[in-house]
């Protein structure tokens, strides 16, 4: 008999990174490998997602199925397009697969065995899970790790230094001119300050919005991120002291809680109500703070809620095992 027994987990998504992270940032604690299957439905299967059956091009049974057997121990899955492939997964185990679906799948509580929201969102239910940030893939080990060994242009940098997390046009913000002349403005106040700034662009940043900052960068003696090399995205969360973050992204401002460093958000022009509800919500446990140029807050104990998650999945996974006379074999 094992106590701790380790679950075969899927992974099922259409792909699009911030789904698929956040599946995988979960995934990892609960399987050393965890395996990745995309979805690809096609119109008019597309267009009826999430409510619509899977595309049949997709079944089991065709080459390069999604759901192809063996079926796993645990699906994680996230993404609207994700949703009819999850129930149709769970139907085709027979039960046996314990189904969880990452974010509100608008299809209500019944879509999985486990559905986590974040706060801001209204589905609950006894089934759903709830917490302030989302899961990623930022362990305290590689936070750790990226500390102790950061790259040479960030370890040259005298404290306190700032990572600088710029994001882009969103579905619900938009960097005008003026945001973006704002944003550099206080950029600037902070490097006069004596902070030492540090950053990068994220897919979304617009080239009007890298040179803005990146000038700011260079006056100051601070380090852009070129795009060239490896990505230093957990080095510069590993090594902040403290970290500026557009508020275009909560996933962005979810994983900078993961550091314990405050957080200084700025706001473009736009917003959504969920994400106001967010940066509120860490506001309110004096995690965030706005960006005004200049450095604010302290230090606190780094939020993680991945593998919150991931133990309410192992639990609901040995209680499914339980349920059908598996045990904890």
């Amino acid at each position: 008999m094992h106590e701790n027994p380790t679950p075969t987990v899927w992974v099922l998504t259409d792909g699009k990174a911030g789904d698929e992270f956040q599946c995988l940032g979960v995934a990892e604690r609960l399987s050393p490998a965890p395996e990745i299957r995309r979805v690809k439905p096609r119109g008019p299967w597309s267009w009826l997602m999430p409510r619509g059956p899977i595309d049949p091009r997709e079944a089991p049974d065709r080459p390069g199925s999604p759901l192809a057997p063996p079926f796993p121990d645990i699906a994680i899955a996230s993404g609207r397009r994700a949703v009819a492939y999850l129930r149709t997964l769970r139907r085709l185990s027979n039960g046996a697969t314990y189904t969880v679906f990452l974010k509100d799948p608008r299809t209500g509580p019944g879509t999985a065995d486990l559905i986590w929201v974040s706060r801001h969102d209204r589905l609950r239910g006894d089934n759903v899970l709830v917490t302030t940030t989302s899961p990623h893939r930022l362990t305290p080990q590689k936070l750790a790790e990226a500390r102790a060994n950061p790259p040479a242009p960030i370890a040259g940098l005298s404290g306190p230094r700032i990572a600088v997390l710029a994001g882009g046009d969103s579905r619900h913000h938009r960097f005008s001119p003026a945001d973006i002349e704002r944003f550099a403005g206080k950029l600037e106040e902070l490097a006069r300050s004596g902070a030492a700034l540090m950053g990068s662009p994220s897919r979304r940043t617009s080239p009007a919005l890298a040179d803005a900052i990146s000038a700011v960068f260079a006056r100051h003696g601070g380090w852009w991120w070129n795009g060239s090399g490896e990505n230093p995205y957990l080095a510069l969360l590993a090594n902040a002291d403290a970290i500026v973050a557009t508020a275009d992204s909560t996933n962005m401002i979810g994983e900078a809680t993961a550091s314990g460093a405050p957080i200084l958000v700025f706001e473009p022009q736009g917003g959504h109500p969920k994400i106001t509800a967010l940066i509120e919500a860490l506001e309110r446990e004096g995690v965030v703070h706005r960006f005004c140029g200049r450095l604010e807050g302290e230090g606190y104990e780094p939020i993680d809620s991945t593998p919150v998650i991931a133990d309410a999945i192992r639990q609901g996974w040995l209680r499914h095992r339980t349920a059908l006379g598996l045990g904890a074999a």
